[in-house]
């Protein structure tokens, strides 16, 4: 009878064992429902942080139901540290991304190091696609990325992008002034400065038809046209480089106090124009 009784005690415990591995296995492996949602990456601009981003991140989960699943940092050296939780269910899941070395405005490097943030995430969850929205420098680490990565065997492809304020052809006071930069009807701006001449080959190397963007500048309405610290033509000019490339491409400008180069995200204007447009 004690034989009996241990045989079957015995039993129980390994079926128990196996069922438990059963549901741990089900539950930390990847699901069909992570796989198809479209994480959107927050970059932020020169010398800011996480903060640039909050007002945003915010507006998009009180308006469409996004969640924010991680806060991707990067140390000063490129390491990524991922902080947070993706639950499987999770439709609208956005990355919060944050530079230590938050003045390094070498692209080759921030944007080696955006890649490295885009494969941590995806140790961790199958995506194929994602989304961005850069504000100021990080337009031109995002846009370095797409140019060096974007179609590289195991990470995912570029879906849609919001651009704020980006200084594509110069920023006021170092290499642009107001009312300098021409744009021929195609786009292309006069002069080109040395931080637009390498996203040229965006031209070529961009896939036909694949990405969505939203370009957003502000406008002061001083004369200067401008945000204060970029030209609206410097934002402007980043038509000539995805034109006839990108699958649509639209441009928004907001004006007056709010449209301030560090108000811009922090403005309830420009965060419903941009979460109809990353989620409609």
């Amino acid at each position: 009878m004690g034989r009996k009784l241990g045989f079957w005690l015995g039993l129980l415990v390994v079926v128990v064992l196996i069922g438990g591995g059963a549901y741990w296995g089900i539950q930390n492996h990847d699901t069909k429902g992570s796989r198809r949602a479209v994480p959107t990456f927050y970059l932020h601009g020169y010398g800011a942080s996480g903060r640039s981003s909050q007002s945003m991140i915010a507006a998009a989960q009180r308006q469409k139901r996004a969640t924010k699943v991680y806060t991707a940092t990067v140390s000063k050296t490129g390491q990524v540290t991922l902080r947070g939780h993706w639950p499987a269910k999770v439709k609208r899941p956005i990355v919060q991304v944050v530079f230590k070395a938050n003045q390094n405005s070498n692209y080759q490097t921030t944007s080696h190091w955006f890649k490295q943030v885009l494969l941590a995430v995806k140790q961790r969850h199958t995506f194929t696609r994602y989304n961005a929205v850069a504000h100021s420098m990080g337009n031109l680490t995002l846009w370095t990325a797409i140019l060096r990565y974007d179609g590289q065997r195991g990470l995912p492809r570029v879906n849609r992008v919001v651009d704020i304020a980006g200084h594509f052809d110069g920023i006021i006071g170092m290499d642009d002034e107001p009312n300098q930069i021409k744009l021929a009807k195609n786009g292309r701006p006069k002069p080109i400065n040395a931080s637009y001449r390498p996203l040229l080959t965006l031209r070529q190397k961009l896939a036909k038809h694949q990405v969505s963007i939203l370009n957003v500048y502000g406008n002061l309405d001083n004369g200067s046209h401008s945000d204060g610290r970029v030209s609206n033509a410097s934002s402007q000019s980043l038509r000539y480089l995805v034109a006839g490339r990108a699958r649509n491409y639209r441009e928004r400008e907001f004006h007056g106090r709010s449209a301030q180069h560090s108000q811009l995200y922090e403005n309830p204007k420009v965060d419903r124009v941009i979460n109809r447009f990353l989620w409609q």
